[in-house]
């Protein structure tokens, strides 16, 4: 859709606005992913099979979420703005419901409790996917151009990772200290007040009278997006997803659980986690720049497969050890090259992208690297807890503590994320 760029977007307002929102949306996401499961073990039960179903339930409502919501942005014309709406609204209920969230552990029936712990994390993540990965991505979309896409784009990055670094330091540290219910009052205090200012002082950039108007109806170009006869088309390119789908259920296997396996199997309390967890991601960073620039000068595809080994090989060797120094190596090579082969197959599915579709790709790429591997993958870990898990009892509930089988079974399906590799010629064809 054409929009009105005669004037820069990009001023220092708007970059301020956009570094709030984007670190503290992150941040939120980042807890999500790693702190909503622990709690859930901590406060309500020992079963594995409900973390799977909450995250389960959120990835399929944050995939969906940014489809739908991301097309009706796209739609909408109102006098507050296209984006606007989305993200003041989105920002304060996002931040209401993650206060909201910890207080199902004050239901007493266990059943009942695990029912509502998975509706009010698909809520808070409703809220979330509206406000920031559809309305907010699309808003910096809105004001970047050619010459200024590049910086938005690494300041965006740049956030992801303060995020994921106070997630690991900070998060462990004040859980430790202050409880889960503090905690996630304070986070969802600082998600409605960032959303609340920066909301309102946020600039919309201005659409074309009548060049801008939505052609089609809304469920036609909703539906576009899953045009099987594009997939059939561009074949290495679905292929490639798969091969992507195939790691993201290899880590998803183990990941939800990884906490809650190392504070009570291997003995490591959230702090000391949350120093591991922190050299791990500093040290990821720096080892996935250079290989980021790399994969741009070499072939991607033995680049992807030896970062998919390495990984798995990381992912075994985690299993194996308990000592901190050891947890922290091995975690660094299942991230780290994790995150490298992330990094060459998103940047070599980018290349393949057909020009005029990359947004409905992009959109599609979320079934096949969020939706399905974090309904697969947490169930496959579950199972094998309640097969292989050392049993315990939590308020009378029996229940299972994770088991390393996790991890190497997460590693072994990664492994298989080769196969699609054969089929794909190499990327400098």
């Amino acid at each position: 859709m054409e929009t009105v760029k005669t004037k820069s977007y990009l001023t220092p307002a708007a970059w301020a606005i956009m570094v709030a929102l984007a670190l503290t949306g992150q941040i939120a996401w980042a807890v999500e992913n790693s702190w909503f499961n622990t709690f859930v073990y901590d406060t309500i039960t020992r079963d594995p099979r409900p973390v799977a179903w909450m995250v389960g339930a959120s990835a399929i409502t944050a995939t969906l979420t940014t489809l739908f919501m991301g097309t009706l942005s796209d739609r909408t014309r109102s006098r507050w703005g296209r984006r606007r709406p989305y993200i003041l609204i989105g920002y304060i209920l996002w931040g209401l419901s993650t206060i909201l969230f910890p207080t199902v552990a004050y239901i007493k029936v266990t059943g009942l409790a695990v029912i509502m712990v998975v509706i009010a994390d698909s809520l808070m993540t409703f809220f979330g996917s509206t406000a920031n990965d559809a309305a907010f991505n699309a808003w910096t979309a809105d004001v970047a151009t050619s010459d200024t896409r590049g910086r938005v784009e690494g300041v965006l990055n740049l956030c992801v990772f303060l995020a994921q670094i106070v997630a690991m330091v900070a998060a462990g540290i004040l859980i430790d200290s202050v409880g889960y219910f503090i905690f996630f009052y304070s986070l969802g205090g600082i998600v409605m007040v960032i959303g609340l200012i920066a909301g309102i002082q946020l600039q919309d950039v201005p659409v074309l009278d009548g060049m801008d108007t939505p052609k089609l109806a809304f469920w036609t170009e909703f539906a576009e997006l899953f045009s099987l006869d594009t997939l059939i088309q561009n074949r290495p390119l679905f292929i490639l997803l798969i091969n992507i789908m195939l790691t993201a259920i290899g880590m998803q296997v183990s990941f939800p659980y990884l906490i809650v396996y190392l504070n009570n199997y291997v003995g490591v309390t959230k702090t000391e986690f949350s120093i591991i967890g922190a050299a791990v991601m500093v040290g990821s960073a720096i080892f996935a720049i250079p290989f980021g620039i790399l994969a741009d000068r070499w072939d991607k595809r033995p680049m992807i497969a030896f970062a998919t080994v390495t990984s798995s090989v990381g992912g075994v060797l985690l299993s194996l050890v308990s000592g901190l120094p050891l947890l922290a190596f091995s975690g660094f090579l299942w991230q780290a090259f994790s995150m490298c082969a992330s990094i060459a197959a998103v940047a070599w599915l980018k290349d393949m992208l057909p020009e005029q579709k990359r947004g409905k790709f992009l959109g599609i790429r979320m079934i096949f690297w969020v939706a399905i591997p974090m309904v697969i993958g947490p169930w496959i870990g579950s199972s094998l807890i309640q097969a292989f898990g050392t049993p315990t009892v939590f308020n009378g509930e029996s229940g299972f503590i994770p088991a390393p089988i996790i991890f190497q079974a997460g590693s072994v399906i990664s492994l298989l994320a080769l196969i699609p590799l054969y089929f794909i010629q190499n990327s400098k064809k």
